[in-house]
């Protein structure tokens, strides 16, 4: 598929004069890389694609495309690859995301002044564009997430707050890469770009530092809801441990009676007394109510 950059990018069933958008498979790319004349023998294997990055070459620039999935963070990544000179800029793309993105441009971009400058912004601003409100939706359910654990009314609440933090560690990966790819456009070695359409990519690298600035606020929002957790599990542990003492510590007269008449020598007064049992229970429930006096003015209980 090939697209001309004109007010707006139009279709053209051939290589279009500069500036061009071209979108291949892999195979279209091995059959016709040579009619782009970009100096440049680049072997494609979409499935060695580890990261999203720019590589100058002589008259060239190349490199890869790794973008998350916004929906689920946890499939694999869209891949692909492209070649970019001063004409203009190939994509090799297999699965059809790349021009998926270039297709939306087609359909909602006007510009007053058409440039592979230009054109290159609003790609990368596809790659981004809902990634602020998927900020926001993760605040707000870490937020959630707090009050739960602060009210300890959900005790599989980590699970999602783990959840967030994997996703958040993956885009802010994500997002360093998209800064040093935007930055390598920006540096403008080999003179593709004017000067005056530079600032296109200042931009973009502008907004992907607040995005991944914003990431890193939530990777330590994440942090601190683990120690808030494990405070609130050791708080609990230690009212269960009061509780406990308190229970042995007031048990513990109990058994001292318990065992000083089980001893049951031949003379003790007391077993041959009418009132010895009676007198025994009445100690031993003064005993009791005396300790949980005590203790509920220590704050114990």
């Amino acid at each position: 598929m090939y697209y001309s950059i004109q007010e707006t990018l139009k279709i053209s069933e051939k290589l279009p004069p500069s500036p061009y958008v071209a979108v291949m498979t892999v195979d279209e790319w091995q059959r016709e890389k040579d009619s782009f004349d970009m100096g440049i023998d680049l072997d494609m294997n979409l499935s060695e694609i580890y990261g999203t990055k720019a590589e100058v070459n002589y008259d060239s620039l190349t490199g890869t495309f790794s973008i998350p999935d916004r929906n689920d963070l946890s499939k694999d990544y869209h891949e692909f690859a492209f070649a970019l000179d001063e004409k203009g800029i190939v994509f090799i793309d297999d699965s059809g995301y790349a021009n998926g993105l270039i297709e939306f441009i087609r359909r909602t971009k006007r510009w007053r002044a058409p440039s592979i400058e230009r054109f290159l912004y609003d790609f990368l601003e596809q790659v981004v564009k809902s990634d602020l409100r998927l900020m926001e939706r993760f605040e707000r359910e870490l937020d959630d997430q707090e009050g739960l654990i602060l009210s300890e009314t959900s005790p599989d609440c980590m699970s999602l707050v783990n959840r967030i933090r994997g996703d958040v560690r993956d885009l802010r990966v994500h997002y360093a890469q998209l800064i040093d790819f935007s930055q390598e456009l920006e540096e403008n070695e080999n003179g593709f770009f004017s000067d005056e359409n530079i600032r296109y990519f200042h931009m973009f690298t502008n907004r992907v530092e607040r995005l991944y600035n914003l990431a890193s606020y939530l990777r330590d929002y994440t942090e601190q809801l683990g120690d808030i957790y494990h405070l609130q599990l050791e708080a609990k542990q230690n009212r269960i441990m009061t509780v406990l003492t308190v229970v042995s510590t007031i048990f513990m007269p109990l058994t001292l009676i318990t065992g000083w008449f089980g001893m049951n020598f031949r003379y003790m007064p007391e077993l041959e007394s009418p009132w010895a049992y009676p007198i025994v229970i009445v100690v031993s429930v003064l005993i009791i109510v005396f300790s949980l006096i005590y203790f509920r003015k220590k704050k114990l209980l």
